[in-house]
């Protein structure tokens, strides 16, 4: 079996001191731009790879990073996986992945893993901080974590999200635009700062059109598709249904777009749906829905590249969140009201 080229190989070949292939590796700048490129180039031609676990024992560090995730059956967050991973990829770390499925217990088990060191840093996307998390010593902007998407009041971590409220209100203002009046909201948990603040992006919309939204318009659901049809039994059964359903999430509208036509309701003859996220099924599913588009891969690869700065050692201003642009894809799942 053909030895394992080691460091002192890709020395004596670019004719230089193993100290200055370890520095050229590691993309230190006390190596000239020249000779980085050379022992770069060196090493792939000798197909080296550096022996992780040796590595780790010298630096102390997993070289590993977890993205921890409220349901890994969700395929809205595999685009995220995919920026947060090519990211982390380049500068030589891993991605673990962690499903909690709503469960405290699980929650704080990651950040056990990540406190015992299994993990560099963390990426957060589940809108809670189990009390396992809230000890850390040190100023919050040096703490490894990085809350994605969802909202975590008074955490003093860095966030990387969309303006939820905006693109809230701009979904609800195209269903007003088409002549709808009875608009209802399907929310995500509440009191989950995510959910209200796109709760509030619909509320305001309704409010600067001059539109009454009564109680029992805002139903409750968990982003979960079975309580996308479960609120919407609940909406038609009511003595005045809505004509219009914003929901707060692409999965909740498939279950209410699915319910409606169960109770023989056209989509969107009968009823028009507004989704949010813009799954990849949301192009195909009958009929393509209406909703608000994400950004996925560029929340992971800023978040990825947020945590590497605090990896780093880099001061952050947790004041001031990363906010990425939303598009509103108008589909088949929305037109006016009949009559």
């Amino acid at each position: 079996m053909r030895e394992r080229p080691k460091i002192k190989d890709i020395a004596k070949r670019a004719g230089v001191s193993v100290a200055t292939v370890s520095r050229a590796l590691s993309d230190s700048t006390l190596v000239t731009a020249e000779t980085r490129q050379r022992i770069h180039d060196l090493a792939r031609e000798l197909n080296y790879r550096p022996n992780v676990s040796a590595r780790n024992l010298r630096t102390r560090k997993s070289m590993s990073v977890l993205l921890v995730v409220r349901d890994v059956g969700n395929p809205f967050y595999l685009d995220i996986l995919k920026g947060v991973e090519a990211t982390a990829r380049e500068a030589g770390y891993s991605v673990l992945m962690g499903n909690t499925e709503n469960d405290p217990a699980r929650e704080t088990e990651y950040f056990h893993m990540l406190r015992d060191g299994h993990a560099d840093g963390m990426i957060l996307m589940t809108g809670k901080l189990p009390t396992a998390g809230g000890n850390w010593s040190g100023a919050p902007s040096r703490v490894p974590v990085v809350v994605a998407l969802e909202i975590i009041e008074g955490a003093g971590l860095p966030h990387v999200q969309v303006d939820n409220a905006g693109a809230a209100r701009e979904a609800v203002e195209h269903l007003i635009s088409l002549g709808h009046r009875r608009i209802a909201h399907i929310s995500g948990p509440v009191p989950e700062l995510m959910s209200l603040h796109r709760r509030e992006g619909y509320r305001q919309a309704m409010r600067d059109a001059g539109l009454d939204v009564p109680d029992a318009y805002e139903v409750r659901g968990d982003y979960l598709l079975e309580s996308g049809q479960e609120c919407c039994r609940a909406l038609f059964t009511l003595p005045e249904p809505p004509t219009a359903l914003f929901v707060a999430n692409d999965e909740m509208a498939y279950g209410a777009a699915y319910e409606l036509r169960r109770m023989g309701r056209d989509v969107p003859g009968d009823v028009s749906v507004v989704g949010f996220d813009d799954l990849y099924l949301s192009k195909a599913f009958y009929p393509p829905l209406t909703t608000v588009s994400q950004p996925r891969a560029e929340i992971g690869h800023a978040a990825m590249e947020l945590l590497l700065k605090i990896l780093s050692g880099a001061e952050i201003d947790c004041d001031e969140p990363i906010i990425l642009p939303t598009v509103l894809h108008i589909r088949g799942s929305t037109a006016p009201p009949q009559g």
